[in-house]
Protein backbone atom coordinates (compact mmCIF):
# COMPACT_ATOMS: atom_id res chain seq x y z
CA UNK A 1 0.00 0.00 0.00
CA UNK A 2 1.59 3.24 -1.13
CA UNK A 3 1.38 6.18 1.23
CA UNK A 4 0.43 9.67 0.10
CA UNK A 5 3.19 12.22 -0.40
CA UNK A 6 1.85 14.13 2.60
CA UNK A 7 2.13 11.09 4.88
CA UNK A 8 5.63 10.30 3.62
CA UNK A 9 6.70 13.91 4.22
CA UNK A 10 5.20 13.88 7.71
CA UNK A 11 6.90 10.58 8.57
CA UNK A 12 10.27 11.81 7.30
CA UNK A 13 9.91 14.98 9.40
CA UNK A 14 9.03 12.96 12.50
CA UNK A 15 12.02 10.67 11.89
CA UNK A 16 14.35 13.61 11.31
CA UNK A 17 13.17 15.44 14.43
CA UNK A 18 13.53 12.26 16.49
CA UNK A 19 17.08 11.69 15.27
CA UNK A 20 18.03 15.29 16.08
CA UNK A 21 16.34 15.38 19.49
CA UNK A 22 18.01 12.14 20.59
CA UNK A 23 21.40 13.36 19.39
CA UNK A 24 21.73 10.46 16.96
CA UNK A 25 22.77 12.73 14.10
CA UNK A 26 24.54 16.03 13.79
CA UNK A 27 24.03 18.17 10.73
CA UNK A 28 26.89 18.82 8.38
CA UNK A 29 24.53 19.58 5.50
CA UNK A 30 21.48 21.68 4.86
CA UNK A 31 18.51 20.52 6.97
CA UNK A 32 16.23 20.47 3.91
CA UNK A 33 18.73 18.32 2.04
CA UNK A 34 18.80 15.81 4.91
CA UNK A 35 14.99 15.73 5.05
CA UNK A 36 14.83 15.15 1.28
CA UNK A 37 17.29 12.26 1.57
CA UNK A 38 15.26 10.68 4.39
CA UNK A 39 12.12 11.02 2.26
CA UNK A 40 13.86 9.57 -0.82
CA UNK A 41 15.13 6.60 1.19
CA UNK A 42 11.69 6.03 2.69
CA UNK A 43 10.06 6.03 -0.75
CA UNK A 44 12.70 3.63 -2.07
CA UNK A 45 12.08 1.24 0.85
CA UNK A 46 8.31 1.35 0.19
CA UNK A 47 8.87 0.53 -3.49
CA UNK A 48 11.06 -2.44 -2.60
CA UNK A 49 8.41 -3.67 -0.17
CA UNK A 50 5.73 -3.36 -2.85
CA UNK A 51 7.88 -5.27 -5.37
CA UNK A 52 8.48 -8.06 -2.86
CA UNK A 53 4.74 -8.13 -2.07
CA UNK A 54 3.94 -8.67 -5.77
CA UNK A 55 6.51 -11.48 -6.08
CA UNK A 56 5.18 -13.24 -2.98
CA UNK A 57 1.53 -12.95 -4.04
CA UNK A 58 2.36 -14.34 -7.50
CA UNK A 59 4.18 -17.23 -5.87
CA UNK A 60 1.19 -17.99 -3.63
CA UNK A 61 -1.20 -17.78 -6.58
CA UNK A 62 0.90 -20.27 -8.54
CA UNK A 63 0.23 -23.12 -6.12
CA UNK A 64 -1.96 -25.89 -7.50
CA UNK A 65 -3.81 -25.95 -4.19
CA UNK A 66 -5.55 -22.59 -3.96
CA UNK A 67 -4.89 -20.88 -0.63
CA UNK A 68 -7.39 -18.25 0.45
CA UNK A 69 -5.77 -14.87 0.98
CA UNK A 70 -6.00 -13.85 4.61
CA UNK A 71 -6.32 -17.42 5.88
CA UNK A 72 -3.88 -18.56 8.58
CA UNK A 73 -2.07 -20.78 6.05
CA UNK A 74 -1.80 -17.92 3.55
CA UNK A 75 -0.51 -15.52 6.23
CA UNK A 76 2.17 -17.98 7.38
CA UNK A 77 3.37 -18.68 3.83
CA UNK A 78 3.22 -14.98 2.91
CA UNK A 79 5.44 -14.05 5.86
CA UNK A 80 7.86 -16.90 5.11
CA UNK A 81 8.18 -16.03 1.41
CA UNK A 82 8.41 -12.30 2.14
CA UNK A 83 11.32 -12.90 4.51
CA UNK A 84 13.00 -15.16 1.94
CA UNK A 85 12.74 -12.42 -0.71
CA UNK A 86 14.16 -9.86 1.72
CA UNK A 87 17.12 -12.17 2.40
CA UNK A 88 17.72 -12.53 -1.35
CA UNK A 89 17.82 -8.75 -1.74
CA UNK A 90 19.53 -7.68 1.46
CA UNK A 91 21.35 -10.77 2.69
CA UNK A 92 19.76 -10.58 6.12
Amino acid sequence: MMLSDEKISHTSHVLFNGLISKGLITLKADEQEVRREIKRSFIQALKIGEAIDEIVKRKLQSFSKKIVEGSPEWNILYKKFFEEEEKKRFGR
